[in-house]
């Protein structure tokens, strides 16, 4: 056979070949046509398709219903993810007698009891959200408690893991669900993308916005007009009033809280008043204990203090002075303060995971992990934080705004570093922003400044993300910038790490690392998704107010 003829023949076998793959795509149809090729389809767009297909064929026993949509996938990925996650809650009841062996055995099972509670909650909301057509929420929302259960579920385990606990296997679902509501995050992160506006239009709104707002009300705009005029009024009438003398209603916060937790409704705010004072106790402001608003007398005269810490047997976790999870928390004019000091390693002074909640003019004083923002929407305001290592951590999308940050005296050896951000999974719409705010160094750091290394963060995390931008950087700062995690080379180019616009001796990111995560921003569009409008999401799911205020850059 001639050479001429063979190259015809390939011609037409290769013709033949793209004229049927041509007509074969032509007849794939948007999913297959029978049940269970159906689920396949659907579930392989999922980062864990496996785990994904065997759940939903248990939803679909009888191979009778078809997903038509990302809409129905979506529900059904949650919905399995909540099956499964109030199976695991049971079954970390049901084996409590078998895993409480030490004192470590039962500081780690109360904190998984509390966080699966907390996730089967979130999944819940999450769900309802689904189910009523958005009309009440958004999928940022939903994208948010996704976020928060999956937090929730790597704090169990990172709790056993700090405590040294071997044996401690909370549940055999814990897997599972977490590859389920990883899921949930890929499928649900595609309904955000469609609501977002063009970078031109939100940059159009938000240059409006700057021409009106004033910096004095610069607040999300989620947080109602009623809401600032309640902070800034020099005189709030409060419900309960906490005093240590016996000139209130109560002696303790934590018995202000319970009152307030004990209201048939809590749709409304409820304002407790505590009247200056060191209060030393540990208080807890539970996930159903909505609305509730905790005013001092100024952060240097009203003070909750405690010293839980993890060498005396606590979890990073339980340590906390304050822990706040019921939504909408605000605290005014108080300090919340852990004093164990740098010695004593792990110990929290605030956990939140209180969604929409705002901390204004308060302090938050401690050494090695100082402000645990473990979950959902935060924003600080004009507060003043203090400590070590890793003193600002966990996996909130929190803003941080006209902040003063200061920087400790850590044990000999020890550099400071000022995030540690809790960011796990990619489509978790997490991470830490530091705007318009000042870092320097505390009084006790500044005589030994040139044998300490200070850094703006290290990852936590695989997929860490902390920004700062247009803040105050002072000498204490290293000139890489951030630091490596223990030495290793970690999530390096899977973190986000940005500096945008700052100043002061310490502002220059030529000396920065050169790591591929990390971002010396300048194009303002890039900085925008760091702002209190895409990290918090203000526009897009709470009423607009005719009050003022800054969210843009």
């Amino acid at each position: 056979m001639g050479r001429i003829t063979m190259l015809l023949i390939r011609l037409l076998l290769v013709s033949s070949l793209v004229l049927s793959m041509a007509s074969a795509s032509r007849r794939v149809p948007s999913s297959p046509s029978s049940s269970s090729s159906n689920i396949d389809w659907w579930c392989n767009l999922t980062p864990h398709p496996g785990t994904c297909k065997y759940y939903l064929a248990q939803i679909n026993q009888n191979h009778t219903t078809k997903i038509k949509h990302k809409t129905e996938l979506r529900e059904m990925l949650v919905q399995s993810a909540l099956e499964e996650a109030t199976i695991m809650q049971k079954e970390l009841h049901d084996l409590e007698q078998k895993l409480i062996k030490t004192k470590n055995h039962e500081a780690v099972h109360g904190d998984c009891l509390k966080l699966y509670d907390n996730t089967v909650f979130h999944l819940k909301r999450t769900l309802q959200c689904l189910n009523e057509g958005h009309h009440n929420c958004s999928a940022v929302d939903a994208q948010t408690w996704l976020s928060t259960a999956l937090t929730n579920i790597q704090t169990c385990q990172t709790g056993a893991e700090e405590l040294s606990i071997q044996d401690f296997n909370a549940s055999s679902k814990s897997t599972n669900v977490t590859e389920m509501v990883r899921n949930s995050l890929a499928i649900n992160l595609e309904f955000i993308k469609t609501m977002k506006r063009p970078p031109q239009e939100e940059a159009e709104a938000e240059a409006e916005s700057e021409v009106e707002e004033t910096e004095e009300d610069d607040f999300p705009s989620w947080f109602s007009g009623h809401e600032r005029k309640l902070l800034a009024s020099s005189e709030i009438k409060a419900h309960v009033v906490v005093a240590k003398d016996g000139s209130g209603d109560f002696k303790t916060v934590q018995e202000g809280l319970d009152a307030a937790a004990k209201r048939a409704v809590k749709t409304s705010r409820f304002v407790i008043h505590v009247k200056k004072g060191v209060y030393r106790e540990n208080i807890e402001v539970e996930k159903n204990n909505d609305n509730v608003m905790l005013v001092g007398d100024g952060m240097r005269t009203t003070i909750i203090t405690g010293s839980r810490n993890s060498k005396d047997g606590y979890t990073t976790y339980s340590s906390a002075t304050a822990g706040i999870d019921g939504l909408h928390f605000i605290a005014r004019d108080i300090t919340f303060q852990n004093t164990a000091g740098p010695a004593k390693g792990q110990a929290v002074a605030l956990r939140s995971a209180s969604d929409l909640s705002v901390f204004y003019k308060c302090g938050i004083v401690g050494y090695q992990d100082t402000l645990m923002a473990h979950a959902q929407r935060q924003f600080y305001r004009q507060c003043y934080i203090y400590g070590t290592v890793d003193f600002i951590f966990g996996n909130a999308a929190v803003v941080f705004q006209n902040c003063h940050i200061f920087a400790r005296r850590p044990l000999d050896g020890q550099a400071n570093t000022i995030t540690a951000q809790g960011r796990g999974d990619p489509f978790q719409n997490t991470g830490i922003s530091i705007h318009k705010s000042v870092i320097k160094a505390a009084p006790d750091l500044v005589p030994v400044l040139d044998k300490v290394q200070t850094f703006l963060g290290r990852p936590w995390q695989q997929n860490a993300r902390v920004v700062v931008m247009r803040t105050y950087l002072d000498s204490l700062i290293s000139p890489s910038g951030w630091d490596e995690w223990n030495g290793s080379n970690f999530a390096l180019d899977t973190l986000y790490f940005g500096e945008y616009e700052n100043y002061g001796p310490r502002a220059d990111t030529k000396q920065r690392v050169k790591w591929p995560g990390y971002h010396a921003i300048s194009n303002p569009n890039e900085a925008s998704q760091f702002t209190v409008t895409s990290l918090l999401a203000g526009r897009t799911w709470l009423p607009t107010t005719s009050v003022p205020f800054n969210s843009g850059l």
